[in-house]
């Protein structure tokens, strides 16, 4: 628990619901791949054991539930708090995914991912923000302020297929599509002690960026694949 008292604090928040990501993955990857073609590269690249930062490009609605999922160890992803409604935000708090405002600093969320990583397992962010083109053009800060406070490694994955080019925000790929996940190489990160300068989180906001679009090219290269494109006009996630 000490662990947990170094600032920013995560002993007074609740640690998100494990039992039904861990147990019922293997359940949920035979349902998908009965629809869609799922290819999970490099799963030895993931660390077996530890917290990790795992961040990955965003064009599909999907793209969560994959990560969650396939991701070689669960993952507890931050999830806009807008799909935490009705029986789907149900299922996602069964699932321990974590609710973020993304429109405003989110304190809650910042510790109940400090919690998990503390508790030596896998945080999932999307830097983009939102859904879009997922060549990512934007890339925001959340994943390298949150390896910087725990010492976690920074894991990229890198979401092909998950939506179809002309596609909206909500569309699924076609049944029997193929979609390929590629685990990229690990990214070790010191951790910093408080207080946390925010000139050092946006220097390695930037390195992660730049590895990231490396990656991404290596992934299309490697797939022979190419991404979706951006979203209709006027459509937004």
């Amino acid at each position: 628990m000490s662990g947990h008292l170094a600032p920013p604090r995560s002993d007074q928040v609740h640690r998100p619901q494990r039992w039904l990501l861990r147990g019922g993955r293997p359940a949920s990857r035979w349902l998908i791949r009965r629809r869609y073609d799922v290819r999970v590269h490099h799963a030895e690249r993931f660390p077996r054991s530890g917290p990790v930062v795992v961040t990955a490009n965003h064009i599909g609605i999907i793209d969560g539930p994959l990560m969650a999922i396939f991701a070689p160890r669960p993952v507890h992803a931050l999830t806009k708090i807008e799909m935490f409604d009705g029986r789907l935000g149900r299922f996602l708090k069964l699932t321990g995914q974590i609710p973020l405002d993304r429109y405003r600093t989110d304190p809650a969320a910042v510790r109940t991912a400090l919690r998990v990583l503390r508790e030596g397992d896998a945080v999932g962010v999307f830097p983009e923000g939102t859904r879009g083109n997922g060549e990512l053009d934007s890339f925001r800060r959340g994943a390298a302020y949150l390896a910087l406070v725990t010492g976690a490694p920074v894991v990229p994955l890198t979401f092909i297929g998950s939506r179809e080019p002309g596609g909206h925000t909500d569309s699924l790929p076609p049944k029997g599509a193929r979609i390929d996940i590629v685990v990229g190489q690990p990214i070790p990160v010191d951790a910093v002690p408080w207080p946390r300068r925010s000139s050092t989180v946006a220097a390695l906001t930037d390195d992660l960026h730049q590895r990231m679009l490396a990656g991404l090219k290596d992934a299309l290269a490697e797939t022979g694949r190419s991404l979706p494109g951006p979203l209709p006009p006027g459509d937004s996630a």
